[in-house]
């Protein structure tokens, strides 16, 4: 009940003024039944612009770290996400991406909308990154199509670090259902996971128009914070 309550009476007024959302291939989401919504993740807000814009309820996997901050606004980040109706994904150890999966199976179990960003994390540039195969194995487990989404200007309107939005026009561009029933039953096998996810990568950079890198986000970060981190200085010892 506060989903919709959310949805068309508090938050999401505030992002239609905030953002001014033109939306592009809305008939490109089923009325009903489980589908994938894969997308580009450009912004914190691209977790509550979708939910506000879609006429169907949709569920993300969200990193648990945004459950349980510490203090006021903590719980404040933690009561938006459920509201919106984030699921919280523990992201660390091996077991991450099995524990992703399931919930993310769970979901579409009840022939509901499951949101997904193949990148893993937030792009920090405004490039689109190599997706994880995560979302392939959820397509041919559940049997369902994958709806690629591209964000068009969350990345200015709310650029990492940035807590107050710009107000700025957003795009948010749906493309035509992606069909992957041909590889039922291949869920094991890695080169068809990776074309699959190769695939639905490729349809969301046709829609956003972005510079694409073939790695993954999360490695091209940390490279990025290792290099421009302080180096350590050694005192000169005295000779003799």
């Amino acid at each position: 009940m506060f989903y919709y309550l959310l949805k068309y009476v508090l938050l999401g007024p505030l992002l239609r003024l905030v953002f001014r959302p033109r939306i592009e291939g809305l008939g490109h989401v089923p009325s009903s039944g489980a589908a994938i919504v894969a997308g580009n993740h450009l912004s914190f807000s691209d977790h509550f612009l979708m939910p506000a814009i879609l006429k169907r309820r949709i569920t993300f996997l969200a990193k648990a770290e945004y459950f349980t901050g510490p203090g006021l606004k903590g719980r404040l980040t933690a009561f938006f996400f459920r509201s919106a109706g984030q699921i919280p994904v523990d992201r660390s150890g091996k077991d991450a991406g099995q524990a992703a999966i399931r919930e993310g199976l769970g979901v579409l179990s009840k022939d509901e909308l499951l949101g997904i960003y193949p990148e893993g994390t937030r792009s920090h540039d405004g490039r689109l990154y190599k997706g994880k195969v995560g979302v392939a194995v959820m397509a041919l487990k559940a049997g369902v199509p994958v709806i690629p989404c591209a964000m068009i200007g969350t990345f200015e309107a709310q650029p990492p670090g940035k807590v107050i939005p710009n107000i700025h026009p957003v795009v948010i561009r749906f493309g035509k259902p992606l069909d992957f029933s041909r590889y039922a039953g291949m869920e094991n096998e890695k080169a068809i996971l990776r074309a699959i996810t190769d695939e639905i990568m490729y349809a969301i950079l046709s829609l956003s128009e972005q510079e694409y890198v073939d790695e993954y986000a999360a490695v091209v970060k940390a490279k990025e914070a290792e290099a421009n981190a302080p180096r350590r200085r050694f005192p000169k010892m005295p000779l003799g």
